[in-house]
């Protein structure tokens, strides 16, 4: 990650403790026997950027809780401006000008993006009626200040607003009055590139102004483009401030999870000879003759530029998408086109791309959605057994690590990183010979991702067949014993562990575009 170092424009040297700062001192925080954060003492210095990072569980959102008055420390306390206070509420917080932007914006949904910006202080005319005309020079002077001109219409509804632009009108919310201190919580997770550039201008506009701007994220690069320090959260400890300048992604893993960043994909090949999923052929619309084997207890790798046709491969082998020619045999049968539910019977999961759409039910329980494609093995005269479905929901959760406080507990409430151990528990409990895991660790923090990898482990120590489809190229070259790449909708080439580099991915990902010299490991 040197090379993301150089991209924050006129970083600020770091500082653990600095005199006149808002942050928290010795703060311990229990929630009954469960000790969520434990004496921990944090600056955050005006003008620089803070990263806070760890993985789920190890205390940030405990922290900025404590920080913006939503919670009260067990021990310890909050200061600013060098001076014990105590934040009874999040109204006091924001009258000493600590703000955050949550994850989850609150958006009032009958009113416009205007009214939502300034509930609770808008403008009035005479007879206490609303000034229109003042709110409407107001919101086109801070639309233009912040940035957000060209992607928020101030006269949309609530209810009309996509994700993204929920979370810009909740940035512009914590931004009215002086702001001092000003967190945000994992802000780019709906937004899109050219929205991203407009925050992270204003994040470092803030910074310029002297705003202490306290970062979460779990995303390496964001955290490198943009942060002056970053501290390190592990199991309700700080463990580390680091200069980013100085640091790599490495430090920051060993840190975060106590282990190296090599020791991640650790893991003996145990491959054998038996072959368990064969395509031949396979074209389907997005897709054309593709060839693809795996065997048990091997661990493939699918890699590939965006729109190169992974996932349309994958759902595809899933029975999601009808196939006009070709075969694909799992295990020396013949599955079936456009059957999904016959696929999985002979012993083929999918967890697809996207787990909140196409893999998750997300308001129900973390039971319900491990037992979905189990319950005929579950049922007796028709009825599921629930203590059965209990029983297995329990042993999978506790074995796949899945941070909950019940299986009845709702999935749409979990981390990123557990529900995907949840779609993984769905289909661990269904015993599959081949297990199509498509972007397994997107967006989730790295101790989830170690975990993840980890479950790929097992699964091939236990001899199934898994195919990762991974846009992240050191997890395919880490993860797989074999690497096939694709570009418009076929395979290019295919690299064993020991040939594979990242150049010679991309070489093959970009088959069709080079020079029509031979590339490694490309097909005739």
């Amino acid at each position: 990650m040197s090379e993301a170092h150089g991209s924050n424009p006129n970083p600020r040297p770091p500082t653990a403790a600095t005199t006149g700062a808002t942050g928290v001192r010795h703060v311990t925080k229990r929630f009954g026997a469960v000790q969520a954060l434990d004496g921990v003492t944090l600056d955050f210095p005006p003008g620089q950027v803070t990263a806070l990072m760890g993985e789920n569980g190890a205390g940030k959102s405990t922290l900025l809780k404590i920080l913006t008055g939503d919670h009260q420390p067990t021990q310890g306390h909050v200061v600013l401006d060098g001076r014990p206070v105590q934040l009874a509420s999040p109204t006091d917080a924001r009258r000493a000008g600590i703000r955050i932007i949550p994850q989850e914006p609150e958006i009032i949904p009958h009113v416009s993006v205007a009214e939502n910006v300034y509930a609770g202080a808008l403008p009035r005319a005479a007879g206490r009626r609303l000034d229109r005309a003042e709110l409407r020079r107001r919101i086109t002077a801070d639309l233009t200040r912040l940035g957000f001109d060209k992607v928020l219409d101030p006269d949309l509804i609530g209810s009309q607003l996509t994700p993204a632009q929920r979370q810009l009108v909740e940035i512009m919310r914590a931004l009215t009055g002086e702001a001092k201190v000003i967190a945000f919580d994992e802000p780019t997770s709906s937004l899109s590139e050219h929205e991203v550039d407009a925050l992270f201008a204003l994040i470092r506009r803030l910074r310029d102004e002297g705003v202490a701007v306290v970062y979460v994220s779990h995303r390496m690069q964001e955290i490198f483009q943009l942060a002056d320090r970053i501290a390190v959260l592990r199991d309700g400890a700080l463990v580390g401030v680091q200069d980013a300048r100085t640091t790599d992604e490495g430090e920051l893993v060993r840190l975060m999870v106590g282990r190296n960043l090599s020791a991640m994909f650790s893991r003996p090949r145990v491959a054998t000879d038996r072959l368990v999923l064969d395509v031949r052929g396979l074209t389907t619309d997005d897709v054309r003759d593709v060839d693809l084997q795996v065997h048990a207890g091997e661990v493939v790798g699918l890699a590939g530029l965006i729109g190169a046709g992974r996932s349309e491969l994958a759902l595809a082998l899933a029975g999601d998408r009808p196939i006009r020619s070709g075969t694909v045999t799992l295990d020396g049968q013949v599955l079936p086109s456009g059957r999904p539910g016959e696929v999985i019977r002979a012993g083929l999961g999918l967890a697809p791309e996207e787990r909140k759409a196409q893999a998750l039910f997300l308001q129900r329980s973390i039971r319900d959605n491990t037992s979905t494609v189990v319950l005929d093995r579950l049922s007796r005269f028709r009825f599921v057994r629930r203590s059965a479905e209990r029983q297995l929901a329990q042993e999978f959760t506790d074995r796949l690590r899945v941070r909950t406080p019940s299986i009845e507990h709702e999935v749409r409430k979990l981390s990123g990183g557990n529900q995907q151990k949840v779609v993984l528990a769905r289909w661990l409990a269904r015993k599959p010979k081949v297990l199509i895991l498509d972007e397994p660790t997107r967006g989730i923090d790295i101790g989830a991702k170690a975990e993840i990898y980890q479950i790929i482990a097992d699964l091939a120590a236990d001899g199934v067949a898994v195919l990762v489809i991974s846009s992240e190229l050191p997890e395919v070259l880490g993860l797989a014993d074999r690497i096939a790449v694709m570009q418009n909708g076929r395979i290019t080439g295919e690299l064993d562990r020991a040939e594979a580099t990242e150049e010679a991915i991309l070489n093959l990902a970009m088959a069709d575009d080079l020079a029509p010299a031979r590339t490694p490991g490309a097909t005739a």
